[in-house]
């Protein structure tokens, strides 16, 4: 018998023309997995976090219970309509599906840019590091949490190019990397008290637009 669950999400990622809207999904998915690659090997040798591993396990949590709500949410059957309509939309229309490609492509690399650009300063959101050390070069210059940015064009991206429930995983983790970008800034603000305010006023925490005034 098929997964009730499965079949619910059948109508949200196929009925466009397979052989091209595979191609599409393809490459979408093969940039997910480099980034989880490259996530994985790049956080061996990160520095250690201050709270240890119950931080840790409280930021598991909270991410966890984001994906349970998006399963949840998909229950609801006129957001499942809603969203198998817009996904005939989308599938229709072959240069959407390229522009959702392209920009997955660019928020993946805009999030691994950032990330070797930390190099071991990176922790989990929210987390906090030893000895941490301000950087505010590369991509950091204007924008002061570039990974969370990568990530959520990424989420746009693949909403766009594959699959429309994507919305849901886009709207859900922008609420929680903002309030995660918040909270981070506070504790940069307690460790870096006359740089970290100086770097805010010239900056701007996801968007690398308008200029931030003089």
């Amino acid at each position: 018998m098929r997964c009730t669950f499965l079949g619910s999400l059948e109508p949200l990622v196929v009925g466009a023309p397979p052989l091209q809207m595979n191609i599409y999904r393809w490459l979408i998915v093969a940039y997910w997995l480099a980034l989880g690659a490259y996530w994985a090997v790049a956080a061996i040798g990160s520095k250690r976090n201050i709270g240890g591993r119950r931080e840790r396990t409280k930021g598991i949590a909270v991410r966890l219970g984001i994906v349970l709500l998006i399963l949840l949410l998909l229950q609801i059957p006129a957001l499942r309509q809603a969203l198998v309509y817009a996904q005939r939309q989308v599938t229709n229309s072959r240069a959407m599906s390229v522009l959702g490609v392209g920009l997955c492509a660019i928020g993946i690399g805009i999030a691994i840019w950032a990330r070797a650009h930390l190099g071991r300063n990176w922790g989990m959101p929210m987390s906090r590091k030893e000895n941490p050390k301000l950087v505010t070069t590369g991509p950091y210059a204007r924008v002061r949490h570039p990974i969370y940015s990568g990530i959520l064009l990424a989420m746009l991206g693949t909403t766009m190019g594959a699959a429309v429930f994507w919305v849901l995983p886009l709207v859900l983790f922008g609420a929680y990397f903002v309030y995660s970008a918040r909270r981070e800034e506070q504790f940069m603000i307690t460790q870096f008290p006359d740089e970290y305010p100086a770097y805010m006023k010239r900056s701007h925490m996801l968007l690398p637009w308008p200029s931030p005034a003089k």
